[in-house]
């Protein structure tokens, strides 16, 4: 009865401290979070003790009753004073048993969470690695429209095999396997031992080392990933494939390309691969060298459209160009090249590389990626079509919620952070106005921070600081607010009188307009704390305008009497 009675009472100071810990999260990020949103989107003390070194994953994977069943031996690096360690795994899969040192641990899950606390060995020292083996079974959430509603995709391909893929960013890798579910818990390298039907095969991250054919009609494929890598990154994807290979010549060397594709889409898919090669030297050019060449760039043809998957890009836009068939921009730019090659292959250096440590930030991923399909338009294209297919994305913009997410909660911002993120870098790049220099950040994000887990912070900071301009207000309005500024003016005298209308107390940001009538564009520099007013030189004021490659409003006012100055 005391063993009993101690256990409850240490069970209820360990839920009473975790929810002193919720409270103090939910009160900071401004909404009411529950306990589960908190343990899965924040720093917890049960995670903040240790660091992911390596994960060894092995799951064995049954389409025949949609089950799976496996162990990853989790090796990590104590950093603080040993607590309790939480490990995530989402129902409906079940947690069997834990090990480290061949001794069984005792575990709680925090009810109404997917969080499990672990009670740790003792003698545990600080700088000291270890390895604990989380062993679990059952039958993986089911994806409903993946990639947006994630999980496990259970499909049949054309002629009746078994096709299969998992695809969870956001909803967590802990949909299908057990571990530190959060964006900064990289581990430096991964072996992925993935076990199917000898029917199929299994294409996973990085490098295959083995396969191994067992006596029950099973084959497990071993991957290894030698890079850091995000937890939502790493994939299973299994069906009748059939290899195809190639290589490109790339500023850091030789570049295996490796195809898996359907056996009866392989010419289709010969095809159309055509345009990684052309990709990879444009955003070579424009971001660096593609960040993992150690672990090789493979698309894999999947069930579902496609996710940016870590050195195995799922595919699934059934070799055709644009979008599922369609341009996003309305401008027949979209519809030169093949949507989910580009924008799934730039998540490589923007997300995979540079990943940011909240998904609140997620922006840094989605608005580079959204803005890296310009960049290569412009490189095949010209910089004109570029910006026509940039401008021609604003139509889907909605403007009613903020890009940025709430922190701590694993609560990213709106879908804005696509068109709208790609449109404000684009302004940006208009304000910075000298495009080896633009070339020369979007290149210099990508060394500095390589191989890391940053803030959107960290980033803005590094563009305003290579770039020389006070871009401060623009990513907080852009950022942080639902609406973009508008430039109010009106004519008067041959004057121009502006100012910005924003969300930000005396938001400045340059703008380039026409002052004559020589179709050239003049910086001007509205504040939102007054009205100001410049020569204008125009035979015909109706003949105003503002450089279009801004992504503002534009507002001509009446203004009686006028402002004062």
């Amino acid at each position: 009865m005391k063993k009993l009675y101690n256990l409850i009472l240490a069970g209820f100071l360990t839920c009473f401290l975790i929810a002193l810990n919720l409270s103090a999260t939910a009160q900071h990020s401004g909404v009411l979070a529950t306990k589960a949103d908190t343990l899965r989107g924040s720093i917890t003390p049960q995670r903040a003790w240790w660091d992911v070194e390596f994960y060894d994953l092995n799951v064995t994977v049954q389409p025949s009753d949609s089950s799976i069943t496996g162990y990853n031996n989790i090796t990590y690096r104590v950093t603080d004073t040993p607590k309790r360690m939480q490990i995530d795994l989402q129902d409906p899969l079940k947690i069997d048993q834990i090990k480290q040192d061949g001794q069984t641990l005792d575990y709680r899950r925090i009810p109404g969470s997917y969080a499990y606390m672990i009670k740790m060995p003792k003698g545990l020292a600080i700088d000291s690695t270890y390895t604990i083996s989380v062993y679990y079974q059952g039958h993986p959430k089911v994806a409903q429209n993946a990639p947006w509603d994630g999980g496990f995709v259970w499909a049949q391909d054309s002629l009746g095999n078994p096709w299969l893929a998992t695809a969870n960013q956001g909803l967590g890798a802990s949909v299908w396997w057990p571990n530190k579910d959060h964006q900064t818990a990289e581990p430096d390298s991964m072996s992925i031992n993935i076990t199917v039907p000898n029917d199929i095969k299994n294409v996973s991250n990085g490098r295959l080392r083995d396969t191994t054919r067992h006596n029950n009609g099973m084959t497990t494929w071993s991957w290894f990933v030698s890079n850091p890598i995000n937890n939502y990154n790493v994939s299973v994807n299994a069906g009748n494939y059939v290899n195809f290979k190639d290589t490109y010549q790339g500023k850091k060397g030789t570049l295996d390309l490796s195809y898996w594709v359907l056996e009866q889409d392989l010419e289709k898919a010969k095809e159309q691969f055509k345009q990684v090669k052309p990709m990879m030297q444009c955003f070579e050019k424009w971001f660096g060298p593609y960040p993992f060449y150690e672990d090789s760039f493979k698309l894999v043809h999947t069930p579902h459209l496609g996710m940016e998957h870590q050195s195995a890009v799922a595919y699934g836009n059934d070799f055709q160009n644009g979008y599922n068939g369609a341009d996003l921009s309305g401008s027949g730019w979209g519809l030169k090249w093949d949507f989910i090659i580009i924008h799934e292959s730039g998540h490589e250096w923007w997300g995979n590389n540079v990943t940011t440590k909240d998904i609140a930030d997620m922006w840094v991923h989605e608005s580079f990626t959204s803005y890296s399909e310009s960049i290569y338009t412009e490189c095949r294209y010209g910089k004109e079509a570029a910006s026509e297919y940039t401008r021609g994305l604003r139509t889907r913009i909605q403007n009613k919620e903020p890009i940025t997410g709430k922190y701590g909660l694993n609560n990213e911002g709106s879908g804005d952070m696509y068109y709208k993120g790609h449109n404000m870098l684009h302004t940006i790049r208009q304000i910075v106005d000298n495009d080896s220099t633009w070339k020369r950040i979007l290149r210099g994000i990508q060394q500095k921070f390589r191989h890391e887990t940053v803030t959107a912070g960290q980033v803005e900071r590094y563009i305003i600081k290579k770039s020389g301009k006070d871009l401060d207000d623009i990513f907080d309005q852009y950022l942080h607010y639902p609406d973009i500024p508008t430039f109010k003016y009106y004519i008067k005298n041959d004057l121009l009188y502006y100012r910005w209308d924003a969300d930000v107390a005396h938001f400045d940001m340059p703008l380039e307009v026409t002052l004559n009538d020589s179709n050239s564009y003049t910086f001007i520099y509205p504040t939102s704390s007054q009205w100001k007013n410049t020569k204008l030189d125009l035979k015909k004021p109706a003949n105003f305008s503002i450089n279009y490659n801004y992504y503002v409003k534009k507002d001509s006012v009446t203004v009686t009497p006028r402002p004062s100055e």
